[in-house]
């Protein structure tokens, strides 16, 4: 049987570091996609950016432009060496590779959950800070930048449920 790919989505302080850890953990191959090759550039075209002058909401331009290297997700997803690859983070293009996967999951949470549990981080993490918090609770208002073909996952279960849910949910 050839790899199964998945994708693991959810707004900033959901959870998707910890089921990523979780995962690995457990023995899967997982990518850890905010901490491996995410990075700021241009949603459509890939490339690389800086802040431009006169942004007057510099969170939220950044937020906006925090994608994946699409030709690298796409070489990741055609390995066939792992039997599962779980892909975690989150990224702006998704919708350039969404399709590649086999299932997508988000990472559901209420915003009380949401707001204490980045009322705890530091405030060199995203959404240690008050202005990167109330950015993070209207996009989990909003769903904007979340994928609409997902299965919703109960994030405030704890995690090894959390974890548990979505392996039963992955075909193979």
């Amino acid at each position: 049987m050839g790899t199964r790919n998945y994708l693991v989505e959810g707004v900033s302080g959901s959870g998707k570091t910890s089921v990523a850890t979780e995962l690995q953990r457990r023995g899967h191959h997982v990518i850890h996609g905010d901490r491996n090759f995410a990075y700021v550039g241009d949603p459509e075209t890939g490339e690389p950016m800086v802040l431009p002058d006169g942004v007057t909401d510099p969170i939220a331009w950044r937020h906006a432009h925090w994608i994946w290297p699409v030709e690298k997700v796409r070489a990741i997803v055609a390995d066939r060496s792992h039997p599962r690859t779980f892909f975690c983070g989150g990224s702006r293009n998704f919708h350039h590779f969404i399709e590649l996967f086999d299932e997508v999951f988000v990472l559901d949470i209420g915003s009380d959950t949401l707001d204490r549990r980045l009322a705890q981080r530091p405030e060199n993490e995203f959404g240690g800070k008050p202005d990167e918090r109330a950015l993070i609770l209207r996009l989990l208002a909003t769903r904007e930048d979340l994928p609409e073909r997902g299965v919703a996952i109960d994030a405030t279960a704890p995690l090894p449920r959390v974890v548990d849910a979505i392996l039963g949910k992955c075909a193979g």
